[in-house]
């Protein structure tokens, strides 16, 4: 049982060695440490600096699927802290959606985009059992786009049936064909402290590699995505699978309204998000 010291905290403390139990515990994952050049496979690298730890895509499949936990196919890796007064992770991902543009980004209406979450969440709750719905009270920071960077950036403020708020911090690093996803997962408490982890010691290690850059699109052989910025912050994963399988013309008219309904990009996200902070929270 957990007081509040963090799931993944404790998972880093059982990788220092602090028992014979934490030891076997965590065997059965190939942790890497920092202090060197992660490859995050074909797309990008990160240069991650000693204080950290990794796990490749693989094992963080793994470790997602033995909690029950949502396991999307894109993983590239997950980051956590050594020092086991922090208790935030980073997934990334990489989905080869193709090229998006980014004509979007003076006008992305961060109203409606809400409107649109709040809509869908509660749709999704109509299915989901009591104590296992989400309700999202607002935005934490509302979307920007970094042209710069290539960046898009937006964090959520939700709250569960017990009235535990956390949030998700998303920032898409859009690439050559796709879009890099960092998830940072944290809670409202702490999100600042964390969110200066990611912005200063992590994004900014971040690196593509040859040929994979934003700028290296080439529209003559390269695909373009499907969708834009406003509906990559809806989920355009969602968005993309809907289509495929034959609810194009229902899509068209939501996108149009903002009102897509982003059960899929939610769901995993959220998941894993809850059952992190349910953990830290037992027993007070």
């Amino acid at each position: 049982m957990l007081k509040r010291i963090g799931w993944m905290a404790l998972i880093l403390c059982m990788v220092a060695g602090s028992s014979a139990s934490a030891e076997e515990s965590t065997s059965k994952y190939t942790w890497i440490e920092g202090g060197k050049i992660v490859d995050l496979g074909p797309i990008a690298a990160i240069d991650l600096g000693p204080e950290f730890v990794f796990l490749d895509a693989e094992n963080t499949k793994k470790m997602s699927k033995e909690n029950h936990e949502s396991v999307t196919g894109n993983e590239m890796g997950s980051i956590f802290p050594k020092n086991a007064d922090q208790t935030w992770t980073v997934i990334l991902e990489y989905e080869k959606s193709g090229h998006i543009k980014d004509d979007e980004k003076t006008k992305i209406d961060a109203k409606d985009l809400l409107n649109s979450y709040k809509k869908g969440t509660e749709a999704a709750n109509k299915e989901r059992q009591e104590g296992q719905r989400i309700h999202v009270k607002g935005w934490d920071i509302e979307p920007f786009y970094d042209e710069k960077t290539h960046g898009l950036t937006w964090s959520l403020l939700a709250e569960d049936d017990n009235k535990a708020t956390f949030l998700n911090y998303n920032t898409r690093i859009l690439t050559r064909e796709g879009n890099i996803s960092v998830i940072l997962v944290s809670d409202p408490a702490h999100r600042e402290a964390d969110k200066k982890v990611l912005a200063e010691k992590l994004l900014p290690k971040l690196t593509m590699k040859p040929g994979e850059k934003y700028e290296d699109f080439n529209p003559a052989k390269d695909k373009m995505s499907e969708y834009g910025l406003s509906a990559l912050i809806l989920g355009g994963a969602g968005l993309a699978v809907a289509k495929k399988v034959g609810f194009i013309a229902l899509i068209l008219v939501f996108l149009k309204k903002f009102a897509v309904l982003i059960v899929i990009a939610l769901g995993a996200v959220w998941t894993f998000i809850k059952k992190r902070f349910q953990r830290r929270d037992m027993n007070g």
